[in-house]
């Protein structure tokens, strides 16, 4: 019996494992090697920290890592705004025959490409879009608004984009509150705010602690939303990866972006848990 079950584990397990150290760990190790690398006038390779060192003597690399950070913040805390109220209206408010139904409305715009949905958003927004034709027709505006473009629509199709991601793992933790435990809190005097702050939001802690490191992460690593809705003076980190890879075919530069990307980024989250009092081994689970 033990055999079996070590051989259907075994079977079961390869082909994640392969798929983890060919697709994920060996590009990494070998992009890590990369970084450390650099390609001198006369054809020579030199190991250096030069890639790294770069990042903190340019002042634009490391003020538009700076500037992607906060805005990723700012992202995850709009996104938690918005979709904490919805995660507590779908697990205790509507009948339990109408959850699945709004899931699926909460999931169906997930089911096309993030390049589809940025674009519809480009289609609403822009100087000749839908909003501009109807704003022009009712006589509430003279002339067409240029409303992408900005910093405030690139964090709106931000916010947009990864709502999935926070409000997933908000339901999944307010499923598992007793509804007693409110409404002994009703029956005792306790106020809106008091059930909010003392009951509701404690128990859900792990998953808004969970889904703001997703959120966050999938916010700072992001490439296509803000290229496309904040154009060209947008200054996104990941802007600054791809034009070292592909612009300027620098790869070993690109390589210690991506990883400082990593690093840094990492960095956040540990302190964002550490304020927050949580243990990843609490958030994961």
């Amino acid at each position: 019996m033990k055999t079996s079950l070590r051989w259907s584990l075994f079977f079961f397990l390869t082909p994640v494992l392969l798929w983890l150290f060919l697709l994920i760990v060996l590009p990494h190790i070998d992009l890590l090697i990369m970084s450390f690398r650099m390609d001198t006038d006369d054809g020579k390779t030199i190991w250096t920290l030069s890639n790294y060192l770069n990042f903190f003597h340019e002042p634009i690399y490391w003020l538009t890592f700076v500037r992607t950070a906060v805005y990723s913040i700012i992202v995850t805390l709009l996104t938690l705004v918005i979709t904490f109220p919805l995660a507590f209206y779908i697990t205790k408010v509507v009948g339990l025959r109408f959850q699945g139904f709004f899931m699926t409305i909460i999931l169906m715009p997930f089911w096309v490409s993030e390049l589809v949905r940025v674009y519809g958003w480009m289609i609403l927004l822009r100087e000749s879009g839908v909003i501009n034709h109807f704003l022009l027709k009712f006589g509430l505006l003279r002339h067409p608004v240029e409303m992408l473009y900005h910093d405030s629509t690139m964090i709106m199709g931000l916010v947009y984009t990864s709502m999935l991601f926070m409000v997933v793992p908000l339901i999944s933790v307010l499923e598992s509150l007793d509804d007693g435990l409110i409404e002994a809190a009703y029956d005792l005097g306790a106020n809106m705010w008091h059930i909010l702050f003392k009951i509701i939001i404690p128990h859900a802690v792990p998953g808004i602690v969970s889904g703001c490191i997703v959120v966050f992460m999938l916010t700072l690593g992001n490439y296509l939303t803000p290229n496309l809705m904040g154009g060209k003076n947008s200054l996104w980190f990941t802007e600054q990866i791809y034009n070292e890879f592909i612009a300027s075919f620098n790869w070993n530069q690109g390589a210690a972006f991506g990883f400082l990307l990593l690093v840094l980024s990492s960095l956040v989250i540990w302190a964002g848990l550490k304020m927050s009092g949580q243990k990843l081994s609490q958030v994961v689970q």
